[in-house]
């Protein structure tokens, strides 16, 4: 079902990519010269939905590294959690293990 509704989705989205593609071949001059706006140094040619797609992807990579950036305290925090959980755990098996066998029926007689 999982696999049905994503397909439901992205099968869509796909189509729309490649209609468009198809439809924004013709090429665009690309300048990364701000200087000259007549005469620009650096300039090459790239299709109109190469220029488009491009700018969507790197759009989508900034603000995944913006985002994860943005959780690290969480994920900083999750860790000490987690050191602080196992940390205790090793604790209370040592604590079982220097107990012995005859004295657990009495801790929990004591506690009920």
């Amino acid at each position: 079902m999982k696999t049905f509704f994503k397909a439901l989705i992205l099968v869509p989205i796909a189509l729309a990519i490649v209609l468009f593609s198809v439809a924004n071949r013709a090429s665009v001059p690309i300048s990364l010269d701000p200087i000259s706006r007549d005469a620009p140094q650096f300039v090459f040619e790239l299709p109109l939905f190469a220029v488009v797609l491009i700018s969507i992807a790197a759009g989508v990579l900034i603000g995944g590294l913006a985002s994860w950036i943005a959780q690290g305290k969480h994920r900083k925090a999750a860790r000490r959690s987690r050191r602080e959980a196992d940390a205790l755990r090793n604790e209370a098996q040592s604590l079982r293990a220097a107990v012995p066998d005859s004295a657990l029926p009495a801790l929990t007689r004591g506690n009920g």
